[in-house]
């Protein structure tokens, strides 16, 4: 069978586009007439296999309108297909809800039909629809599923927010101190030839300028690949390990990122354990959305540990990158019967901590990184000072 993509009108006169799977032309025109509707053109659509992850805010924006219609009595089928042709849908995003729609029509589970997208949904999706098929609560699992990933969406968006004028700092910096090593300090250069000797630091000065002027070219190459490197290696487990611990142990920034990895986590291990999903499964998968390899090295041991009967608690207690608030947080909640509940209260006190966190994290970068430019300008300015002082001591000297 093949794809195709096809604009046919309808018995009320609607033009209608869409794929649909088909042998050939003449299988592609019967199933459109049984559909009610005149095929006016076609051609063949060969699939999309991106791996392209989807956002949190387009997860969530899917999980709710699935969730809406389907508490309000339509079908999946229908669902789908009234997500997919909505008016707000992106192209790349219709594509891909109109091949989940295809796989169900021809018989296969929403989580299966999610599964086919390779990369597209998350585990944690896939997983929480196929427990809500065996339970047959899908709409309130959807519903509960656009809850969880329009609070990881808010929490990234203001991590990026808060983050924009620190990074607007450490490009004006860049600029500043090429603007000045390529146009202010090769306007001094002439004078500073006539000179008999240099300050050392001045003589630093104008050896960048020179680099940053005759040897831009071969600065942007080394930059190039310094950057490609980089990227090489945090493809390689064992360095990404290392980066994922150290980023836990920075001053500051480490505390911060404690607390925001132990929020993801407790959101997803209550999605999935409230959902019906064994807890052995529920760890498996939420390892895997935590964003620490560091800290998801860690569970193969943890998850042994609750397979041989250890308590939820004690497992995941050797577990470094965690705060000692979840620890404490599961144990109360296994000796309540409440572990759903626990988790989801512990999130939403430390997603509320790490937006504190994140706060404090920039009023203390945004003087620093004013002070760490006024300090290069500072320098930079002293250095070219120097030498002009020195000669006009020099003058001042000889007149004597």
């Amino acid at each position: 069978m093949e794809i195709y993509k096809y604009k046919a009108k309808s018995e009320e006169g609607k033009t209608v586009r869409g794929l649909l799977e088909a042998n050939d032309e003449t299988d592609l025109y019967t199933k459109l007439r049984n559909q009610g509707m005149y095929l006016l053109e076609f051609k063949a659509s060969t699939k999309d296999n991106t791996s392209r992850k989807m956002k949190a805010k387009v997860l969530s924006e899917f999980c709710r309108s699935i969730g809406t219609l389907l508490s309000a009595g339509v079908s999946l089928v229908r669902a789908l297909s009234i997500v997919s042709q909505e008016e707000t849908t992106k192209p790349q995003f219709r594509k891909i809800y109109e091949r989940v729609l295809i796989s169900v029509r021809q018989g296969n589970t929403l989580s299966n039909a999610l599964e086919e997208q390779g990369n597209t949904f998350p585990p944690l999706m896939i997983n929480m629809f196929r427990s809500a098929e065996a339970s047959g609560n899908m709409d309130k699992v959807a519903m509960r599923m656009a809850g969880h990933y329009e609070k990881e969406y808010r929490l990234k968006s203001k991590v990026t927010n808060a983050m924009v004028y620190p990074c607007i700092l450490l490009i004006l910096i860049v600029v500043v101190v090429v603007f000045i090593f390529t146009f202010v300090i090769p306007q001094f250069e002439d004078m500073f030839s006539q000179m008999e000797s240099l300050p050392i630091p001045t003589q630093i000065v104008m050896g960048c300028s020179n680099m940053f002027k005759n040897h831009w070219l071969m600065l942007l190459i080394i930059l190039v690949v310094f950057v490609a490197g980089m990227g090489f290696l945090m493809r390689i487990p064992s360095v990404k390990v290392a980066v994922d611990h150290f980023k836990l142990k920075m001053p500051l920034f480490g505390k911060l990122l404690k607390v925001v990895y132990t929020a993801r986590f407790a959101r997803t291990l209550s999605s999935l354990y409230s959902s019906g999903l064994p807890i052995v499964m529920s760890l498996q998968i939420g390892q895997n959305t935590i964003g620490n390899e560091y800290i998801a090295s860690q569970f193969p041991e943890a998850i042994t540990k609750v397979r041989a009967g250890m308590n939820l608690s004690e497992a995941l207690a050797g577990i470094d990158g965690f705060t000692n608030k979840l620890v404490s947080s599961i144990m109360i909640g296994e000796e309540t019967g409440s572990l759903d509940n626990m988790l989801d209260s512990m999130a939403d006190t430390l997603e509320y901590e790490s937006e504190m966190a994140i706060s404090k994290m920039v009023t203390f970068m945004e003087p620093v990184l004013i002070v760490v430019m006024a300090l290069i300008v500072g320098l930079i300015v002293i250095s070219v000072i120097m030498p002009i002082y020195g000669s006009y001591s020099s003058v001042e000297g000889s007149a004597y």
